[in-house]
């Protein structure tokens, strides 16, 4: 319903805009298949209108990995995230909240491809100190991080990464 009423607003239209992107949103949770063209439509526009707004270019492209994992296309939603990981390095810093939280989801796309060594790599050496530091050991991101470390360590199963699992 919400589509219908600004269907009929100009291309460059910020509600139109945030229309489809609602749209895509909440079709790619029980629909995805339906979610895809929409997402991408959603962000052929921003990149048409609004190039000079990199986080909602990243934020549509995060959109549309999550879109393709739930289609079960993973190998190109994880180089998706890679891409958008790496722009937010690269713009904002490796210290920034939103590299941390894309970081964390490019780490959960490695674990579910079982590249457990990139992943806990990433995760481990990079990710939590940059997120204690900046964010705090008490921040949601943080938490987040750090428990996706663990259940990986603990899924592993050596001793080792069992007793590192628990000290986290």
């Amino acid at each position: 319903a919400a589509w219908k009423t600004y269907l009929g607003r100009p291309e460059r239209d910020q509600f139109r805009c945030l229309g489809m992107e609602r749209l895509g949103n909440a079709l790619r949770e029980s629909r995805p298949e339906e979610a895809l063209p929409v997402l991408e439509a959603s962000l052929a526009l921003t990149r048409r209108h609004w190039s000079d707004i990199g986080h909602a270019i990243l934020v549509g492209q995060a959109s549309i990995a999550t879109c393709l994992d739930k289609l079960g296309r993973h190998d190109e939603a994880l180089g998706l995230r890679r891409e958008i990981y790496d722009s937010r390095a690269a713009t904002l810093g490796i210290s920034h909240e939103y590299t941390i939280q894309d970081g964390n989801s490019l780490s959960t796309s490695l674990m579910n491809f079982k590249r457990w060594d990139e992943a806990i790599s990433l995760s481990r050496d990079q990710l939590l100190p940059a997120a204690r530091q900046s964010l705090g050991a008490d921040h949601d991101t943080t938490l987040e991080l750090t428990k996706n470390l663990a259940c990986t360590l603990a899924d592993l199963g050596t001793r080792d990464v069992l007793l590192e699992a628990v000290a986290i």
